[in-house]
């Protein structure tokens, strides 16, 4: 187990004033399976209540409606989580984790790539585990990738990203998520945060003897005790952290984002 400090932070800055901005958070650690967080703060600015409610994959949401005129809007999360992944919680399966959703739609790069995975697995000895063909599925992943910053979208597919051969965290996640499901594993996609990274991270979980266990095809790895899960869902379209629609004059904008996780005894606490 790890006593992890977070913060976590993203600031919008707007060309001009904007008005009736709705917005919608997805920005707060819940305590869950394999992590506990306690003493959470989350500062909004423009100062504005927020509604807090689950969504229908227990992701914590926060909505709030700005009617005044503003040129900036940031939100700030800080906190402890205890993760433990040698104590994972069982959860009940859920079969909509084995479908295609609508960012890992296979096509002709996707389905090369699965039978590569198919045809090793076939070839190497192997559990068979859930765990076992994830992993060979990871490394495949990782291997088809060159980590390239700004060469993908938040709506690229996978089967794009593959295609071109470069993306970033979410492309790995979603095309790793794309094998899976078509070699027969339940899995999802996580967006948390991950010591070193400076922004949020994006990773997958396989389902696997009622646990879900979690894998990063960025760094083909599995997931340890350095990091939090913020949300999880079929695809990065269930786990935006942040979405909002406002009223502006051809407003054009720009974002900043800072992420950081400390182990506690590091930072005093």
């Amino acid at each position: 187990m790890k006593k992890l400090y977070f913060d976590y932070a993203m600031k919008l800055t707007f060309s001009s004033p904007v008005t009736d901005h709705r917005f919608q958070l997805r920005c707060i650690p819940a305590t869950g399976p394999r992590q506990q967080v306690v003493d959470t703060k989350v500062v909004i600015d423009p100062e504005v209540e927020a509604e807090k409610a689950i969504d229908s994959f227990d992701s914590v949401v926060m909505t709030g409606f700005i009617p005044e005129p503003h040129d900036h809007f940031g939100y700030r999360v800080t906190g402890i989580a205890f993760v433990d992944n040698e104590h994972i919680k069982s959860e009940i399966y859920k079969p909509l984790y084995r479908f295609d959703s609508a960012l890992t739609i296979p096509g002709p790069s996707i389905t090369a790539l699965t039978e590569r995975c198919k045809d090793r697995l076939r070839h190497e000895r192997n559990t068979g585990s859930p765990v076992a063909v994830a992993s060979v599925v990871m490394d495949e992943v990782y291997q088809s990738f060159t980590y390239t910053p700004k060469s993908t979208t938040i709506r690229t597919t996978a089967e794009e990203a593959l295609t071109q051969a470069k993306g970033v965290c979410q492309d790995y996640a979603h095309v790793m998520l794309a094998v899976c499901r078509h070699v027969g594993l339940t899995a999802r996609y996580i967006a948390g945060l991950l010591g070193g990274e400076g922004a949020t991270h994006a990773w997958v979980e396989v389902y696997h003897k009622d646990h879900w266990v979690g894998l990063d095809p960025t760094h083909n790895r599995l997931v340890d005790d350095n990091y939090i899960t913020i949300a999880h869902g079929r695809d990065y379209r269930d786990c935006m952290l942040d979405i909002g629609i406002f009223s502006g004059d051809k407003v054009t904008q720009s974002q900043w984002v800072n992420a950081s996780v400390h182990e506690a005894s590091h930072v005093g606490l």
